[in-house]
Parts: structure tokens; C-alpha cells; sequence
């Protein structure tokens, strides 16, 4: 997918984002004003600093002018706080003086909806297009820059204190709800920037992302995000900052699925907008979280933790039921929880009475608090394990001990050089020691036992990102596969028969069923002798997608009366179902053992392009809708990735005696279907391989749709 502009690079947005000069436009007298606010807010920020209003007495002085014109020299950055009908007329001054930043506050423009609204906020973008005045807004509350000490907003914003090593660059399209997240710096959070978007005139979300990705005071970047006409320069943000081996921890509002189109398949129910803005961000590198209470909590995790140097984790606990609940939360989010070295264990032997655990999750027991030494010297040894590359230590009580603990607990790890992660299970949510955690260089404070494994997993998953082999995989099917889909495309149906969709996949190497297109009963008889076995009879048209709704298929057929009845019945039911269908005939097909199905497939999202979905099939499809997405083309260490991440990925290992199955192959299938849909990006609207069969241990695709774009040219 094409980029509709390139993103801005940080010269450019340098005045806007931490200017040495500044303007602030007021066409109010009130004291409180959105313009008088500013100008407090910026007291003592050292940036040179003035305040236009026609309003009040010019005083060069005070730093006041009657207009923009009579400025001693030209701020770098403009904030425009007039109302919004005199928004441009200040703007294009400001541009025509060779302005290079302009913050824009009013309200009313295409968030309203109104088409009148729509145009006064295109004339913004044309003015920062025209000019190269990058303009943030409007409808915008502002920023928070230089760890704090540039506040270009008329809010209320919180302090974000000293700038310290482990900051987190904080982007949000919401202004209310990112300054809410940047109050966690009231609680020992730190901040480098809080910049907020607006409606996105000029300067977006994508653009400040890049920013903080080239900005030294900003170790992680956390992202608020709604949506934008063109995600594809997020995704080339998050790149950016990928390459940079910074982690953008990404959070997305707005995920409501009201309003999609009906899908013809289950592929399309299974890749919904917010499946495939997962996707994306997974493709980029983000570090993408599923609540809005993970996100600073997240981010601050990444900041002080670096690279993982080992994927295993340690807990050690002074309870036992917390002990339990690190071992079932790890469970849930396959974190592994490897047992102690011989050369741990024996420290942690000496430390812990008989009536603890020793074992991982370690129990160091209440006698803590006679031996207060101990948990410095258990955290260490675990930290020193080799197999061990964060400490998760859960804290059950707010009291004052709960303060030197977590000193100690800083102290071991940054000796060691690995995070230790305290989830803070007291519901004293503002207890002892919470703000020691928040400020602590090396230890993390999560305020749920589930957020702190899914972060870590997610650590893990990343860490994993940056070591993935750079290299582009060669092409896995033959160079021209494609002019199999061209050909079945350019019959004219919007929707491939079974049959020819099957003939789309073996050209691309995709393991297919057996069959036999039949037109009479005698030849259905004479195909099934010839299979041998029990066989399977469906409607052949493209003209019915779903042959099951249509009383078209007919399973486990055995001897030639069944067969030649199946298929007198079929007809009768598709023809029943839909009178004006042109039928091609009937498929004959052996019936393959199933040991397990799954549904692999994939749409043409209007965004991000081509997307592949796989999803376990059967009955598991309605009850667990356990499906992975991901952009297509895609490798196949990519594809065993997204296995990886089923939750039924046991299932695979062999389930009730049935053969594991051969992972290796089935990613080379998935990885092939990625293939056949970036090839086809033109044409396939949306392809479903279901049931895609695990058929002793390896896949075989038992049925197929794929639905063409209608509009497409279908020739090569």
C-alpha cells in the first residue's frame, strides 16, 4: 500500500516541538483565557517568549504586541489562541512571516461533521501544504515537551519533573486522555514529552511517533491511538523507531466493529478491522496492548528493562497464594518459569525456612520480616541465574517495609543489570512504596498480576522482533502461479467455483483433496469405486458459496446406491435453494481423516492491503474464535509465529492419540497462501481454505472460496 506523504522529518518539526521563541495569539482580555493561560504555563520555560492581543496595552516591555507584524523578531512556533473564525487569518500572517510552528486550539472544525466545517479545516492543510508551516490542530489541547519544561497548552497539565534515564515520549490524538495518562507522573512516572495530535490538519500522530523516535531524551514511545486516513505512516513511524531499537508500546481506542461489511466468509468475521490493526502494528514492531490501563504501565516497563538476556522468570514472593498466582497468570501467558541453578538453589536453601518453596515461584514466607536480609541476598542469586532475565516480585501489603524492599530490590537489579517487575496486590493503590516503584530506575510497578505476564510476553515477543532475520525469503511458489488465479479470474464469476479456487492452490504448492467433477450418478458411482473408501459428494456453482445452507454436500458416503441417491439429493436441494444457479455438476471427493481443522485464509483490507487470517475450524470456530492475523506476503517463520500464538497451539502436538502435526509444512502452507493473496492483491477480495484438514500430521485443504473483486481488471 501506497503512503499519501512522506513522514516530517525532525528538522522540520524542531520548532514546533521545542522552539526557542514563541508566540502566543490572544484576541481575549479575560485573565483566564485559553491565550493568558498559555503565557503562565510558559513562565520559566527560557524560551523567549510574547503575547499578541489588540485587546490589551502594547508594552514591549511586558513582551506585549498588538499584532504578529510587530514582533521584534519571528517566534519559531506560533500558538493560536483565537477564536475559530479568525484562526486562518492569523495562520497565513504567521506563515507569510516565515513562522515555521503553529499551534492551533479551536474547536469546530471536521470533528463537528458539517461539510462548511470540513473546508475551513482543508484551507489549514492547504496553508501548512503551500507554506511549510507545520500547523499541530486544530482542535488541539497542546504539548508537554523538554521533559516539562516547554508547557505550549492552556490545561491544567501535571509536572513532569526532572527529565530522568528512563522516559517515556507519550503521543496522544486524544488531548483529555493524554494528559490523564501523563498524570502518572504525579506518582513517580517519567516523562521526556506528552504531545497530543487534534485534528491532525498537518502534523499527526505518525509525525510525532517518528519525532520521539530520533529524540535522545526518549528511551520508549507510548501511542494513544484512535485511527487516521492513512495508518501506513504510522506503520512507517513505528519502523523508524524499530530501526532505532526503540519500542513503541501502542494502545488503540475506537475498536468497534459497527458498521463492517458483511462478510461472505468466516475469514472475513475472523479479520475485522481491529484483528488487522493488530496485525499491522505486529508488522511494524509495536508493542501493541489491549487496555488503556496498560499502556503507561507497559511503556515504563520497556523503559527501564532494555533487551531481555534471557526469556526466563524468576519470582520470588513473601506469600504463598501470590507465589500461586505468578504460576497460573504465567500459564495463561506462556511465560516460561524455569527452575533454579544447583548454585541458586543453595542460597535459596539458606534463606528460606523448610515450610517455603524453594522452587520457582519461590515462597520466601512472612519470615521475612525476621530475616529482612534474606531477600537481598535470594534476589541476587536468582538474578546471577543465567536462565533468568527479569525478577517478578509481588507485593501484597502496603506498608512501610514495602519501601526499603523495593530499594533493595533496585539495587540487586541494577547490579544485575535485568528488571524486576513488582505487582502491587494491595488494594492501598497509593500505598508505601508505590511512588519509590513508579521512580525506581529498575523496578517496574504493575497493579495487576495478568498486565505484568502479558508484558513480559510481550517483551519477549519483541526482543524476538529484533533478532528476526532481516533478509526477504525467496518466492516459495513458481513464478507464474499467479496466471492460474488470472485465468480462473478472467471466466467472470465473482466468486470461483470450488474446483477452480482448488486449481488456484495446487499451482501455488498448497496440498489439495482428490476429486472428480461428475455430471450424472453413474459417473459420481463410477468415480467413487475408483477412490475406493467412503467419499464425499458436493454441488459444484458458483453460484451457491455455501453449499452446506444449500442442502449441497453429503459426507461419508459408502457403496453405489448412497452415492448415486447423494446425488439426486443434492441437486434437488441446490436447485431448491437457488432456482436460477447454473449448476457445473457435482464434486466427488475421498474423505480425508480429520485429526484437526483449521480455517486459513485472508481479505483485502481497504487500509493495509492484503491480510491473512488462521484461525482453528470445527466446532472451535463460533465457541472459541481463536484466529491470528497478519499482513500478507508473509515468511514462514512468520507464519509458525502466528501458530505460535493460537491459543489451541497444544492442539498441534497431537490431541486423543491423533499425529502431531508436521508445524514445518503447515507454515510453508500458510506462508504459500500469503503468497497467492499478495500476488492476487488486485483481484482476490477474499479467499477461505476451511476446512484446511491436519490429516495425520499433515495439512490437506478440503474446500475453498475465493471471492473476486468485481471491479478489477483480472488480467495480468
Amino acid at each position: 500500500m501506497s503512503i499519501s506523504r512522506s513522514l516530517y522529518p525532525s528538522r522540520e518539526l524542531q520548532p514546533l516541538f521545542a522552539p526557542a521563541s514563541i508566540a502566543v495569539v490572544d484576541f481575549s482580555s479575560k485573565a483566564r483565557s485559553f491565550g493568558a493561560r498559555t503565557v503562565q504555563n510558559l513562565a520559566g520555560s527560557g524560551a523567549r517568549l510574547w503575547t499578541v492581543n489588540p485587546k490589551l496595552q502594547a508594552d514591549a516591555g511586558q513582551g506585549i504586541y498588538r499584532s504578529v507584524q510587530e514582533l521584534p523578531e519571528v517566534p519559531e512556533c506560533v500558538v493560536i489562541a483565537v477564536p475559530r473564525d479568525a484562526v486562518y487569518g492569523v495562520a497565513g500572517d504567521c506563515a507569510r512571516l516565515g513562522v515555521k510552528g503553529a499551534i492551533v486550539y479551536a474547536s469546530g472544525y471536521s470533528e463537528t461533521g458539517a461539510a462548511g466545517h470540513r473546508v475551513m479545516q482543508e484551507r489549514l492543510s492547504g496553508l501548512a501544504r503551500d507554506t511549510g508551516m507545520r500547523i499541530l490542530g486544530p482542535n488541539c489541547i497542546g504539548i508537554l515537551s523538554e521533559g516539562g519544561r516547554l508547557r505550549l497548552t492552556f490545561a491544567e497539565a501535571p509536572d513532569l519533573g526532572q527529565p530522568r534515564g528512563a522516559s517515556i515520549g507519550l503521543v496522544s490524538q486524544s488531548g483529555g486522555l493524554g494528559l490523564a495518562l501523563a498524570q502518572a507522573a504525579e506518582h513517580g512516572v517519567a516523562f521526556s514529552h506528552v504531545l497530543t495530535a487534534g485534528n491532525s490538519c498537518d502534523v499527526d500522530v505518525a509525525d510525532q511517533v517518528a519525532y520521539l523516535a530520533e529524540h535522545p531524551d526518549c528511551r520508549v514511545i507510548a501511542c494513544l491511538f484512535e485511527g487516521m486516513a492513512d495508518p501506513q505512516r504510522l506503520l512507517a513511524a513505528g519502523r523508524l523507531a524499530l530501526s532505532q531499537g526503540k519500542p513503541v508500546v501502542v494502545h488503540k481506542i475506537a475498536t468497534g466493529e459497527e458498521g463492517t461489511r458483511a462478510a461472505m466468509s468466516h475469514t472475513g468475521s475472523l479479520a475485522g478491522s481491529a484483528a488487522v490493526y493488530r496485525a499491522a502494528f505486529e508488522d511494524a514492531g509495536f508493542v501493541a496492548v489491549e487496555a488503556f490501563e496498560a499502556l503507561v504501565e507497559t511503556a515504563a516497563f520497556f523503559a527501564k528493562a532494555g533487551r531481555p538476556a534471557a526469556h526466563g522468570v524468576a519470582a520470588l514472593s513473601t506469600s504463598g497464594g501470590a507465589a500461586i498466582m505468578v504460576a497460573d497468570a504465567a500459564e495463561r501467558h506462556r511465560v516460561a518459569l524455569p527452575q533454579p541453578s544447583e548454585t541458586a538453589a543453595q542460597v535459596l536453601r539458606s534463606h528460606i525456612p523448610e515450610f517455603g518453596t524453594v522452587r520457582n515461584p519461590c515462597d520466601m514466607t512472612a519470615q521475612i520480616l525476621s530475616n529482612p536480609g534474606a531477600l537481598q541476598a535470594c534476589a541476587r542469586a536468582l538474578l546471577d541465574d543465567a536462565s533468568y532475565g527479569a525478577l517478578v516480585f509481588p507485593n501484597a501489603y502496603a506498608y512501610a517495609p514495602a519501601i526499603d524492599r523495593l530499594a533493595t530490590l533496585d539495587l540487586v537489579a541494577g547490579q544485575a543489570g535485568k528488571p524486576v517487575c513488582c505487582v502491587w496486590l494491595s488494594q492501598s493503590l497509593g500505598g508505601p512504596g508505590t511512588v519509590q516503584a513508579e521512580a525506581s530506575a529498575h523496578v517496574a510497578l504493575f497493579r495487576s498480576m495478568d498486565r505484568c505476564m502479558a508484558t513480559l510476553r510481550a517483551w519477549h515477543r519483541y526482543d524476538q522482533r529484533l533478532r528476526r532475520d532481516g533478509t526477504v525469503a525467496g518466492r516459495l511458489a513458481p513464478p507464474d502461479a499467479i496466471r492460474a488465479l488470472a485465468s480462473a479470474a478472467n471466466d467472470g464469476a465473482a466468486t470461483l467455483t470450488e474446483h477452480s479456487a482448488k486449481r488456484v492452490l495446487a499451482a501455488y504448492g498448497i496440498p489439495v483433496v482428490d476429486e472428480c467433477l461428475v455430471r450424472s450418478a453413474q459417473e459420481a458411482v463410477r468415480a467413487a469405486r475408483g477412490f475406493g473408501g467412503r467419499v464425499a459428494l458436493k454441488v459444484l456453482s458458483a453460484d451457491i458459496p455455501h453449499k452446506t445452507e444449500a442442502g449441497g454436500v453429503r459426507l461419508d458416503l459408502h457403496g453405489d446406491v448412497e452415492v448415486a441417491c447423494a446425488y439426486e439429493e443434492i441437486l434437488v436441494s441446490a436447485m431448491r435453494y437457488a432456482p436460477d444457479a447454473h449448476i457445473d455438476g457435482v464434486l466427488v471427493q475421498p474423505m480425508v481423516r480429520r485429526d484437526l481443522e483449521l480455517i486459513v485464509g485472508g481479505r483485502r483490507d481497504p487500509q493495509f492491503g492484503p491480510t491473512i487470517v488462521v484461525g482453528l475450524g470445527g466446532i472451535f470456530v463460533e465457541l472459541l474464535r481463536d484466529s491470528v492475523v497478519a499482513l500478507a506476503p508473509l515468511s514462514p517463520a512468520a507464519a509458525r509465529e502466528m501458530l505460535d500464538q493460537l491459543r489451541g497451539r497444544a492442539l498441534f502436538d497431537g490431541f486423543r492419540g491423533a499425529v502431531p502435526t508436521d508445524i514445518a509444512q503447515l507454515a510453508q502452507v500458510i506462508a504459500r497462501v500469503g503468497e497467492m493473496l499478495a500476488d492476487g492483491a488486485d483481484m482476490i477480495e477474499e479467499l477461505d481454505i476451511n476446512p484446511l484438514v491436519i490429516s495425520d500430521g499433515r495439512p490437506i485443504a478440503v474446500d475453498a472460496l475465493i471471492a473476486l473483486e468485481t471491479t478489477s481488471p483480472r488480467r495480468l
